[in-house]
């Protein structure tokens, strides 16, 4: 077991890959943010920390939960941005009712993101989303249903799927919850 102090995660590089999972450059989230050029870019390099009324503009701007960009617990050194910690995976606030996920990769700076997602009985994704991402997932546990474009798919446990930027959504119609790891590339969250 590694020994040492904690050290905290700051949000920094997080909003810098979302900025550019974006496709925004410092200029056009500055401006989004009515903030200066400088500022943000001392935000991304940790020079200097942002009020939770800018924290609140980012996430709108970057349209992730303002939950996303805080929650992750001090890894011991020599863990972090390595290691996840089952209890101190940080939650990735949906918006979906009956869907927690759960950040399992370290942070959102690398090229692809995890999600542990449990989704709950009756949890249904409508409309139909579209991303430009790739997404694969693998069943652990329970049933889901997957619509990608106008095909239907009957996932269960083992069961792995992927989506290419194309329409899709998803419904656990059990009565179990089902879950599932998600990997995203970019990162969206």
């Amino acid at each position: 077991m590694i020994q040492g102090s904690l050290t905290n995660r700051t949000i920094g590089a997080d909003i810098r890959a979302l900025r550019k999972a974006r496709g925004l450059t410092l200029v056009g989230l500055a401006g989004m943010l009515s903030r200066s050029v400088g500022w943000l870019s001392q935000v991304e390099r940790d020079k200097s920390e942002p009020g939770i009324n800018d924290i609140r503009d980012m996430a709108k701007a970057l349209d992730v939960s303002v939950s996303s960009l805080f929650g992750a617990s001090a890894a011991p050194v020599g863990e972090a941005g390595y290691v996840v910690r089952k209890n101190a995976r940080r939650p990735i606030g949906s918006r979906e009712a009956g869907l927690v996920e759960e950040l399992i990769s370290p942070d959102l700076t690398d090229d692809f993101e995890m999600l542990y997602s449990t989704f709950e009985p009756g949890a249904k994704l409508d409309p139909p989303v579209s991303r430009p991402t790739q997404e694969v997932g693998y069943i652990l546990t329970g049933k889901l249903n997957l619509w990608i474009g106008e095909k239907k798919y009957f996932l269960n446990s083992g069961d792995s799927f992927r989506i290419k930027g194309e329409l899709f959504c998803w419904e656990n119609a059990s009565n179990k919850p089902c879950t599932v790891i998600w990997v995203i590339a970019p990162p969206v969250y």
